[in-house]
């Protein structure tokens, strides 16, 4: 790979096109445009400092294990407590982001299939809508591993060009577009809470679910030219030309609101789509919308991969329920089959609370963010932790990586707790935030299971493998 085929793979991840539009009607109502367009920078401004600590870990081990190994590695003591937990955190913020994805581009196709076709927007439809996508993502990664990579070199482009698209549209053919004062300055409250500060900070989770998946460019580091070097900056890159193409799309998209109520109260369940037809007319609306879906569903489909591939890591190293069968690789494919439709099934449980929950989706993404960003952190932590004994790559901070690292490490803090408060009042089954359940669920069946069992043999990443088995399994796969 290139420095720019390695940029190129965490911003299509990072997808702003699905992270941006999606979350765009929860935004409405938490806070509004002067949340959206505020929190937008103030979040970038953090994203670029945890980016930067991960950036300088990478440039020290530029390999595939990324996240968990360098905690690994980087631990005083205890490096295989680190490792185990931080492929928790991770593992649940691939599954959840992976939900949070193509949930996002099933709502929009619902969106699109009821304008075009009437198949009404309800969340019946969407979960079924869901439970397709995410077959489609899988039968991919199992049977068009090729057709794959094709698919996501296409993806690039797709986001790139289609951005440009949206925001030329929106900024070229409506009649009317709301004032600055309303876009920079336009605070909406819809959630039932009574402080403004809190509801502020709870709007920030559409900047801080969006700008995920730049890890990427760590894992694919084993692949691309120069690692040491370009992973570090395919992070680093591929967070400012989202924050900047982010931005750009947002203020793009809030000035062209024709109808503040309708938008939000939207037949289609998505202000996005009636922000693009009241703006641009029923056809080059209809048009906006499926550029947006198709970069959903390329999102998805790497996301898909990308978790597979974590899952199947982490269940060489013994780390998941039935490894054995998570980490076996497909003879004909020589992809992890098994891990594929784990990741697909895990994400479709996540999203089936939607059938009940009308903040479901807010949930999902919640839960990414949270599990992702603990995940991206603890290894600039353990970087602060260890001080002048850190091996600098390359690719380093000099004297600022103690106080970047410091200070990333507590903004993820602050973004755990506030991720986890309730999002709508009153508390009722239909809006209550099952973030802190999942993560009860999930990490307190890995704590459990680490101090009953898991201490005693788990010893941390097995990147590649000994030579004698990966002798084994090329000799195995040869046979086919």
């Amino acid at each position: 790979m290139s420095a720019f085929s390695n940029f190129a793979v965490s911003f299509t991840i990072i997808s702003i096109l699905s992270g941006c539009l999606t979350l765009y009607g929860f935004g409405l109502d938490t806070g509004g445009p002067a949340a959206m367009i505020w929190g937008w920078p103030l979040v970038g401004m953090f994203v670029v400092l945890v980016g930067l600590g991960m950036a300088e870990v990478c440039s020290s081990y530029p390999t595939a294990g990324g996240l968990y190994y360098w905690a690994a590695k980087l631990a005083p003591s205890g490096g295989a407590a680190w490792s185990w937990f931080t492929g928790w955190f991770n593992l649940i913020g691939q599954v959840a982001v992976t939900a949070g994805i193509d949930f996002g581009a099933a709502l929009f196709l619902n969106a699109f299939l009821d304008l075009q076709f009437g198949f009404t927007a309800t969340p019946p439809h969407t979960i079924l809508l869901l439970a397709i996508i995410l077959a489609v993502h899988g039968l991919l990664n199992t049977f068009g591993v090729r057709l794959v990579a094709v698919l996501n070199g296409i993806s690039v482009w797709w986001h790139l060009v289609g951005v440009l698209v949206i925001v030329g549209v929106l900024v070229f053919v409506p009649s009317h577009h709301q004032p600055a004062s309303f876009v920079f300055g336009k605070f909406v409250n819809n959630t039932g809470w009574g402080s403004a500060p809190y509801v502020f900070a709870l709007g920030l989770l559409v900047a801080q679910y969006t700008l995920t998946g730049y890890d990427a460019s760590a894992h694919m580091t084993e692949e691309t030219k120069n690692a040491a070097k370009a992973g570090p900056r395919g992070i680093v890159n591929s967070i400012l030309v989202s924050l900047a193409a982010g931005w750009v799309l947002l203020i793009g998209l809030t000035f062209a609101i024709q109808s503040y109520d309708g938008a939000v109260n939207s037949a289609t369940g998505v202000p996005p789509a009636q922000i693009f037809i009241d703006a641009a007319g029923a056809t080059t609306g209809k048009f906006l919308l499926l550029i947006a879906i198709g970069a959903q569903l390329f999102c998805g489909m790497a996301s898909v991969t990308a978790n597979s591939r974590m899952i199947y890591a982490f269940a060489r190293d013994g780390a998941i329920p039935g490894s054995k069968l998570w980490h076996r690789i497909n003879k004909r494919t020589r992809t992890p089959t098994n891990s594929v439709w784990l990741a697909a099934a895990g994400a479709f449980v996540l999203a089936v609370p939607y059938l009940w929950s009308s903040t479901a989706y807010a949930a999902v993404t919640s839960i990414a963010t949270v599990g992702l960003y603990v995940a991206y952190v603890i290894p600039v932590f353990l970087r602060v932790r260890k001080g002048a004994a850190f091996e600098k790559g390359p690719w380093h901070l000099g004297r600022w990586g103690r106080p970047i690292g410091i200070i990333a490490t507590a903004w993820v803090v602050l973004i755990f707790v506030l991720f986890m408060l309730p999002q709508a009042s009153p508390i009722t089954v239909t809006t209550f935030n099952y973030t802190p359940v999942a993560f009860l669920v999930v990490l307190g069946g890995a704590a459990l299971w680490w101090f009953v069992s898991a201490r005693k043999w788990f010893t941390g990443p097995r990147v590649q493998g000994s030579a004698e088995e990966l002798a084994a399994v090329e000799a195995d796969l040869r046979a086919v």
